[in-house]
């Protein structure tokens, strides 16, 4: 730092156009040094810094220019005694190298100049330095070159976390009594007396150390801890800016010394304490963890450390002797009626910080809601930031001007140009009109704003629908789903889900009941929130209830994701679901299904064809069906209880439909569904364990289609086509014969209702496209699809009512 001082001095006098190398130079190098050892002999003194560098910059401008050679410098015999000097100080102080320091207090000797001046009168002299200097370097000496990093490692590289106890800048720690008493026990202990914390990311670790410092500051310590100062480690300051091989075991261990100097009066928090095992290792070199192991074994150094289960088997209980030096404190996760306590207790410090208030529902809301939606993270954390930004987002949208006034607001900024283009013109009739409209448009600006003030005033209360609006933005599930007053919903599910699926009351009744037990809080907490197996032939609805639920439970037919189990029928190909082992290829790219739930949690999973996977596929969905949870690839568990798991086969349908063939789908009776279903439910046995039979909800039979219900799904899939053609403003119908006629042409019993699909795109959409693109049809024309000598006929009319379309059935082929 000397060297680097002498050289800054440099500088300086080429800045300042000067040839001598003066002790003014020099000393205004030291006092500019960011956090340099001079500013903090300097503070200790309780001196302005920047009175004493302005000081000196005034005498320095008052020096003389040079004329000579800019590069060349010329040490004045002042300059040339301090440097003598700061060698004798250093040699007084029994120091290997000149430091800063030394440079600092030969400066206060000097007798003449400027820079003498100003230090005699600031009350700068060698022996206030001195005291300065003690309190901070303290019994070190100067050893190397980067002796100056070593000093006050404590304050340079911790928080004091009993000194912002203190002044009241630590949240309250609430529900944690019997952790923080198990904390004092360990350090109060003989032996073995570190503790380590461990638990799950935002359960609250750091809060024990925090609680820790509050109880010592608050007298509520046994007489051992009584006094001491809780200081938290800041790994990253420790690692930040160590460029040289062995810095950053220099600084800790500077650390470590100072602790062991305090004898006994510090404690160490080590947050996330497994990153200092092997950090600074490299070939050659011990690591951190090594470092800290003597002192902890000789009882020189008393240490909290905190971290998270996986991280504390991976890196201290596979090093043997570190880890013996720990005792092991494990943390639970809070339950939702403690974690309403705590955010009670924090309640009037984010009241304050966003100058809102915060309705009791909100906090009930936000320890709830976390806990059943955000279930990847952990309680108290999440709840805590749901109520700190739901807080956040209110303050925001109060201080955010409403839409109607932000385009008055624009409108008199018009107004107020116009005025002085027109008074630049010198059209000042003009102007004065504008003034006018000006006027009266502030006036209503005014009025508005100011109600709307005071009517924000009112408003600024955080409650539980706050919260529900922002679970919905980061998780997607609807508002309605969270906000209470959902049951009417779920009692009419049968009549939303017959919206979109024609015919199959027995499925869609048997869903309805197994998703309203789900939310009535009758279904085991630990498994999915629903399980089926639909079972039936093919283009009878099987998938399309799968998205129909999507879109009522979850308010997104996306909300659905489909496992081809085709795909997975070699044994190799189940890794796929969770993602490949360590070391194999694609392990990074983690599992097809645990990726898609992880992102998605609450979502519709289809697994098509189930019958066609691997055996050792149902393994893993036992273990889904019966724990709700699945471990991926990297070790991470993924929750599957907000999920709906959803399998489609269509076993045994082939051979019921032999047996009815020759039969017309409008004949099929009671006798036919009963052999379907029995011939379905023997298949199962013969395809499937009964273990994994057993843990499914609900397995449903789909019964072939009836020719009514074929109709009813001719006039839906036309219904999407009129919402088309609307866009267009053109009115579109289909004739009762014109339907028959569809139905005969689109619908196949092997295939089921599949067909009709393309049917109306070949007969109704390909027509309707060519006469759109050849003008035919414009705006306002109204379309009636009739059947003509066995083909449909498109008949413009002046209106579509329901005597036009039976006129037009009832019209002669």
């Amino acid at each position: 730092m000397a060297l680097k001082a002498i050289e800054s001095s440099h500088e300086i006098l080429r800045r300042y156009q000067h040839s001598q190398w003066d002790v003014e130079h020099i000393l205004l190098a030291l006092l500019k040094q960011e956090d340099g050892l001079i500013q903090q002999i300097i503070g200790i003194l309780g001196l302005q810094l920047e009175n004493l560098t302005s000081s000196i910059e005034e005498s320095l401008k008052k020096a003389p220019k040079m004329t000579s050679d800019p590069l060349q410098i010329y040490p004045t015999p002042r300059s040339m005694r301090l440097m003598d000097n700061a060698a004798s100080e250093a040699e007084r102080l029994k120091d290997e190298f000149i430091g800063v320091e030394h440079i600092f207090i030969a400066a206060t000797l000097e007798e003449q100049g400027p820079a003498s001046e100003i230090l005699k009168s600031n009350s700068i002299n060698q022996e206030t330095v001195y005291q300065a200097l003690a309190q901070i370097r303290g019994s070190h000496r100067v050893t190397d070159p980067r002796a100056e990093s070593k000093y006050q490692s404590i304050a340079k590289y911790c928080i004091d976390l009993t000194g912002l106890a203190q002044e009241g800048k630590l949240d309250p720690v609430v529900g944690r009594d019997q952790e923080i008493r198990r904390v004092m026990q360990t350090l109060t202990r003989r032996k073995k007396n570190n503790p380590v914390i461990i638990g799950d990311a935002g359960v609250g670790k750091t809060a024990i150390a925090e609680g820790l410092a509050q109880r010592i500051v608050a007298n509520d310590v046994p007489d051992a801890l009584k006094n001491k100062r809780v200081m938290a480690m800041e790994m990253g300051s420790l690692i930040a800016g160590s460029r040289f091989r062995g810095e950053f075991e220099e600084r800790l261990k500077a650390v470590m010394d100072e602790v062991k100097d305090a004898k006994g009066e510090v404690i160490l928090f080590i947050d996330e304490i497994h990153t200092v095992v092997g950090a600074g290792g490299a070939e050659g070199a011990i690591d951190a963890g090594n470092l800290l192991k003597p002192a902890l074994a000789r009882g020189e150094l008393q240490c909290i450390g905190a971290t998270t289960l996986d991280e504390y088997r991976k890196y201290i209980e596979k090093d043997s002797a570190l880890e013996r030096r720990f005792q092991s404190i494990y943390l639970e996760e809070p339950s939702v009626e403690e974690t309403i306590e705590i955010l009670t207790s924090l309640r009037p410090r984010y009241e304050g910080h966003h100058k809102v208030k915060i309705d009791d529902s909100a906090l009930e809301a936000a320890a709830r809601l976390s806990h059943r939606y955000l279930t990847e993270r952990h309680l108290p954390d999440k709840a805590v930031d749901l109520l700190d930004e739901a807080a956040s987002k209110l303050r925001l949208d109060a201080e955010s001007l409403p839409n109607h006034l932000k385009t008055q607001e624009k409108k008199l900024q018009e107004l107020r140009n116009e005025e002085e283009a027109a008074a630049r013109r010198s059209d000042y009739e003009m102007a004065a009109g504008i003034r006018t409209d000006t006027l009266i448009l502030e006036h209503a600006y005014n009025r508005e704003r100011n109600d709307w003030m005071e009517e924000k005033k009112i408003d600024m209360v955080v409650d539980s629908k706050d919260i529900a609006y922002l679970i919905h933005s980061w998780t997607g599930i609807p508002v309605s789903q969270i906000l209470e007053g959902q049951a009417e919903r779920l009692l009419r599910m049968e009549e939303r889900l017959h919206n979109r699926i024609i015919g199959q009351d027995q499925p869609v009744s048997a869903v309805s009941e197994a998703i309203r037990r789900s939310h009535s809080g009758l279904k085991d907490p630990s498994r999915p929130i629903g399980s089926f197996i639909f079972l039936g032939p093919t283009g009878v609805g099987k998938t399309e209830l799968a998205k129909a639920l999507a879109q009522f439970l979850f308010d997104d037919e996306d909300a659905l994701v489909r496992m081809d189990m085709s795909e997975f029928m070699e044994k190799h190909t189940v890794s796929r679901l969770l993602g490949a082992p360590p070391g194999y290829i694609g392990f990074e790219d983690g599992g097809q299904l645990t990726e898609a739930v992880r992102r998605r949690p609450f979502s519709i999973i289809l697994f098509d064809e189930i019958e066609k996977a691997h055996p050792d596929v149902f393994n893993t969905l036992l273990q889904i069906l019966e724990d709700g949870r699945l471990t991926d690839g990297h070790g991470r568990t993924v929750d599957f209880r907000n999920t709906v798991i959803i399998m489609t086969s269509n076993l045994g349908t082939s051979e019921a439909g032999r047996q009815a063939m020759g039969f017309h789908v409008e004949n099929k009776g009671v006798l036919d569904e009963e052999r379907l279903k029995a011939s379905v439910q023997e298949a199962l046995k013969q395809a499937f364990r009964p273990e994994f039979l057993n843990r499914i909800d609900e397995i449903i039979v789909f019964n072939p289609l009836t020719q009514k219900e074929i109709k009813e799904i001719v006039k839906l899939l036309s219904g999407e086509i009129q919402e088309r053609l609307a866009e267009h403003a053109i009115s579109f119908a289909l004739t009762n014969k014109a339907l028959d006629w569809l139905v005969k042409e689109g619908y196949d019993p092997v295939y089921g209702a599949r067909p009709l699909r393309r049917a109306l795109q070949r007969y109704i959409e390909n027509p309707l496209a060519k006469k759109l693109l050849a003008g035919e049809l414009t705006q306002g024309d109204n379309i009636v699809v009739d059947v003509k000598k066995n083909s449909l006929t498109f008949t413009q009319v002046i209106e579509i009512t329901d005597s036009s379309i039976s006129e037009s059935s009832t019209n002669p082929d």
